[in-house]
């Protein structure tokens, strides 16, 4: 797209442009060509999202859900087919490689494979006669108008976390992309479109705070879904309950990776590279502390400074790229001054990827991969997320001073044990204070058909993404119980 692209909002079936003077570039974060313009819609252009949510819904949620699935089907062939149109997209706007944006796509796919099995996921259940007579059951009814509020970092994965479980279940549905990168969601929406579903079913509003804000106080919206950084997610999170609403709101993280000595140390420093520099390490899973245990310290050191040296650096749509830029330029001059703080705190700068200068890319949003060795515990490099490509490292004598590390964070999204010891990989799953653990994994991501979980405050909610969890979250129970006197029977 050139910055003359129209993006516009999705609102009833219909395509619509917003009800604003106000726009935003579209930058691609490695070139600095602007790709587009989004529109930062106001709350008018929410309500007649939601409007049109609302009216869909009272036929929508009559559908049976065997019929419901059709779209989805068609859904997912179309996205096979635009697969990698998807992925281009996502690389220009995020600035992931290509093979990332791959597995981004085939997320979403995944997603939409899973929810296609809602007639069997959203069952009830019953019990004859529990008193004479008398039978109960359960049934799942859809929710109403849902939302999502996404975040930059998986433009296409984040929603799909949510939005075909939503829809499946008999609930419509309202998109509100990242005003960062709002092109992939635009390619989407003319998949759905195609896909068949009605009008009003699905709906896309691109804008910034007021629009989020305006989800957040619609009566009519009755579950908001989120991912993004913690404070932001406390917000919403808290809007929403205050307006009545089911939120689920997953936040930032500081995931730590454990290594023993009798480790594989060649997998485990490539590994946890690829977890701390994959997606530039924007990423809820990204590891960002490497606690070394007893005698790996050294050669672990010697390994992940090695790959950090050597990882090649650009612009995603070369396949020999290894990693992409950040963001923005915002991100990439927030990122080195946390690298300087941690310098400031005592780190060793062991690989320092402040100042990178991409060759034909001098305008791009680069950082290069960054260690910092003697990282102490509870100073600013080991408990913010920092949200790059930088790796702390940390040195403890036994696995129990490295549990306890794990556990004193405030975060609790994941954390990861690279060991050959059962014994020991039984320990840490059982103790570890995170809700995606990796044993000899480096990013603990839950297929389609498990829960994206988060702890602590990497998330606030009950019922987490994907998975049985969505089918919670996006239906609401009824219980019936029946009574049916003989002398009514003997009447026919």
């Amino acid at each position: 797209m050139d910055d003359n692209a129209d993006i516009l909002n999705y609102a009833g079936g219909k395509w619509c442009s917003a009800s604003t003077d106000k726009y935003q570039d579209v930058v691609n974060p490695a070139t600095a060509a602007v790709m587009g313009k989004v529109p930062l819609s106001p709350a008018v252009d929410v309500d007649r999202a939601v409007e049109a949510a609302a009216a869909a819904f009272v036929s929508w949620r009559k559908v049976p859900a065997c019929e419901r699935i059709q779209p989805l089907f068609r859904l997912k062939n179309l996205l096979e087919d635009g697969f990698e149109d998807l992925a281009r997209s996502i690389t220009m706007e995020c600035g992931k490689t290509l093979d990332e944006s791959r597995g981004e796509v085939r997320r979403i796919i995944e997603n939409v494979e899973v929810a296609s099995g809602i007639p069997i996921l959203m069952q009830g259940y019953n019990s004859e006669d529990i008193a004479q007579g008398i039978d109960e059951m359960m049934w799942r009814q859809p929710v109403g108008v849902c939302a999502v509020i996404a975040p930059f970092n998986f433009p296409g994965m984040v929603p799909f976390w949510f939005l075909p479980y939503a829809v499946a279940c008999g609930n419509t549905y309202i998109v509100k992309p990242s005003e960062k990168v709002p092109l992939t969601m635009q390619k989407i929406f003319h998949l759905i479109a195609a896909a068949g579903f009605p009008g009003g079913v699905i709906n896309l509003v691109n804008g910034a705070k007021e629009a989020v804000d305006a989800i957040l106080d619609n009566s009519t919206v009755r579950a908001v879904s989120f991912v993004g950084s913690t404070p932001v997610a406390k917000y919403i999170y808290g809007r929403a309950a205050a307006n009545g609403k089911r939120a689920q709101c997953q936040g930032g993280a500081k995931n730590p990776i454990i290594i023993l000595p009798d480790a594989d140390m060649e997998m485990a420093a490539r590994i946890t590279a690829d977890s701390a520099f994959g997606c530039a390490g924007q990423r809820c899973l990204a590891g960002s502390l490497a606690i070394t245990v007893g005698s790996a310290r050294g050669e672990f050191r010697d390994r992940i400074v090695d790959i950090a040296e050597s990882r090649v650096v650009g612009y995603g749509l070369d396949e020999k790229v290894q990693m992409g830029p950040v963001i923005t330029q915002q991100s990439k001059s927030r990122i080195e001054e946390l690298i300087g703080q941690g310098k400031k705190e005592g780190a060793k700068i062991l690989v320092d990827g402040r100042g990178a200068l991409i060759p034909g890319y001098e305008k791009g949003s680069f950082v290069r991969p960054t260690i910092m060795d003697a990282v102490k515990p509870g100073s600013g490099t080991a408990v913010t997320e920092i949200f790059g490509p930088v790796l702390g490292l940390m040195h403890v004598e036994s696995i129990d001073e490295a549990i306890g590390l794990v556990n004193s964070g405030k975060y609790g999204n994941m954390a990861c044990l690279f060991t050959n010891s059962g014994p020991a990989a039984r320990k840490f799953r059982y103790e570890a204070e995170a809700g995606n653990i990796g044993i000899n994994i480096g990013i603990a991501a839950p297929m389609a058909f498990f829960p994206f979980s988060g702890w602590k405050e990497s998330f606030f909610g009950d019922l987490h993404g994907q998975g049985l969890d969505a089918v919670e979250f996006f239906t609401q129970k009824k219980v019936v119980a029946e009574r049916w006197p003989k002398e009514w029977s003997r009447k026919f």
